[in-house]
């Protein structure tokens, strides 16, 4: 019915058909949702071995070679609302005092090592429960304070907190690892490549990395996974791509910046980069030890003039509990006690039930850790709205949702115990993946989802279309200063839909049946 106009920076993929980006050539197909991710452009060593193991041993040696290492870490997520420990047998003693704060243990450590200038580098996945601790403490450790080698990180300050506590807990408190130098943050790369006045401080709300590989490298990460269970084993294909992909980027990301300076002929003391909270700004001198870090070449000259170092101070290795968290516990003689109900499952009639006065049509808000999910149920009919501020408050939520007669769909349990302000209309979504989460909010709330549905509303701002279709030309004209139809669609005999709210144009493309097909299927919708 409609076509595929692909937006390269827009969220938007396909609504009743496919978006059209203003290009003037034709785009490159795009799917309804985005497609289970290509195998990298490089190769993935999964470390799992210790001792004479191949793998370990060809880690190592890359380690001891490497000019340039892009570093990254995960660890399993930790879960609000878990008791720290239980009460005592029959109940009616005191909960015992609940147990110290500790740091995530670092399951996954991921290494993209490049050797010398022009080299493409290789990519390490070390899974941290397998290969013993023992056996890369001192490579990591030298590595993180060699002056000739540069290490890229994205926040590496946190990763550094948890790697250590994590060495430290199996190998004692001296095993720990207390600074990188030099070190180069892919934040600050990122604003230096946009020309960010350095006189001006760094926005608050940096990006992230998904948002600067897509800008800087037109390359879309999922992060599907960024929230999944990184202690479980085996690994799955997805997991291990996912991590790969996390550090070699990185090594692109710094080709882009050092082919600037190269072009600008910037490499002088005179140039720095702006340099955000996570680090300490320092700058590596040629004599601050043994090693001659400026007979590198360029490269090591960018280091002298760029880099920075992360120390980690005795306050940084000891974790504490939020304050914040404390102030938001409910006391136990709150007034709003037993209407509250933390319960995951949803208890409903929801607020459009006819039987409640409601008007039929189903309406959901999706916080901002499950946008995508907004995106299928707007491919799928449903009206799905999203926040319209980056960071909302939790009583902005609420106050949306019992404004708009919505249900909140999120994945904080915190929120559970604040929805009696929006009478019981907040449920949390236990799926990780969005199909998965489509199909749990169908069957949840018993949602009806016909073909006719299918693609009818915009998936870039959830507005619906206009009821006639345009024609061709009808369409190049209301196009004009917004988007540019593929000049191979002037043959077809196509009709074209407008979003009434946004002005979107599409049609159907080679992608629509794909995509309808999809739908059917995770709808459970006979063909």
């Amino acid at each position: 019915m409609f076509g595929q106009l692909v937006q390269r920076n827009q969220t938007s993929r396909v609504s009743r058909a496919a978006s059209c980006s203003p290009l003037a050539s034709p785009p490159p197909p795009a799917s309804m949702d985005p497609a289970p991710e290509p195998p990298p452009p490089f190769p993935v060593h999964l470390v799992t071995g210790g001792g004479s193991s191949p793998e370990l041993a060809l880690l190592l040696r890359a380690l001891a070679a490497a000019r340039i290492v892009a570093l990254d870490a995960e660890w399993k997520p930790r879960r609000r609302g878990t008791p720290a420990a239980a009460a005592s047998g029959d109940g009616t003693s005191p909960a015992t005092a609940p147990a110290p704060p500790k740091f995530p243990t670092v399951t996954l450590l991921q290494v993209a090592c490049r050797g010398g200038e022009g080299e493409r580098g290789e990519v390490f996945v070390v899974d941290l429960l397998a290969v013993p601790l023992a056996d890369l403490w001192a490579p990591l450790r030298e590595l993180f304070e060699r002056p000739d080698a540069l290490k890229l990180g994205f926040r590496f300050k946190q990763d550094l907190v948890y790697l250590s506590a994590t060495f430290a807990a199996a190998l004692g408190r001296d095993a720990g690892f207390d600074r990188v130098e030099p070190f180069l943050d892919v934040t600050n790369i990122y604003y230096y490549l946009k020309d960010h006045d350095r006189k001006k401080k760094l926005p608050k709300e940096t990006k992230s990395l998904a948002t600067i590989c897509e800008e800087l490298l037109s390359i879309s990460l999922s992060k599907e996974l960024q929230c999944s269970d990184w202690s479980c084993r085996p690994l799955s294909e997805g997991q291990i791509q996912y991590a790969a992909s996390d550090a070699y980027y990185l090594l692109d990301i710094f080709d882009l910046f050092q082919q600037k300076i190269t072009m600008e002929g910037k490499c002088s003391s005179t140039t720095e980069l702006t340099l955000d909270s996570h680090c300490s700004p320092t700058v590596i001198e040629c004599s601050s030890s043994g090693h001659d870090i400026c007979s590198g070449g360029y490269l090591m000259s960018i280091v002298t003039k760029y880099s920075e170092k992360i120390l980690l101070t005795e306050s940084d290795t000891k974790p504490r509990s939020s304050r914040r968290k404390e102030k938001l516990k409910l006391p136990n003689n709150a007034k709003c006690k037993d209407k509250v109900d933390c319960s995951t499952e949803w208890q409903g009639p929801p607020p459009w039930d006819p039987s409640i006065g409601g008007d039929g049509h189903p309406k959901f808000l999706c916080d901002v850790m499950i946008e995508g999910l907004a995106k299928h149920l707007r491919c799928v009919g449903i009206d799905a709205a999203i926040p319209s501020s980056k960071k909302p408050e939790p009583r902005e939520l609420l106050n949306q949702t019992y404004k708009e007669g919505r249900i909140l769909l999120t994945w904080d349990v915190k929120l559970l115990k604040y929805q009696y302000l929006a009478n019981n209309q907040v449920y949390r979504v236990k799926s990780l993946l969005k199909h998965d989460q489509l199909a749990e909010v169908i069957d949840t709330f018993q949602l009806k989802i016909s073909e006719d549905k299918l693609m009818s509303r915009c998936t870039k701002c959830n507005g619906s279309f206009i009821q006639k279709p345009l024609t061709l030309e009808e369409a190049v004209e209301a196009s004009k200063g917004f988007q540019v139809i593929p000049p191979c669609l002037f043959k077809r005999n196509l009709e074209f839909w407008k979003c009434t709210d946004c002005n979107q144009l599409y049609w159907e493309g080679t992608q629509y049946h794909n995509a309808v097909q999809k739908f059917l299927s995770v709808c459970n919708i006979s063909d």
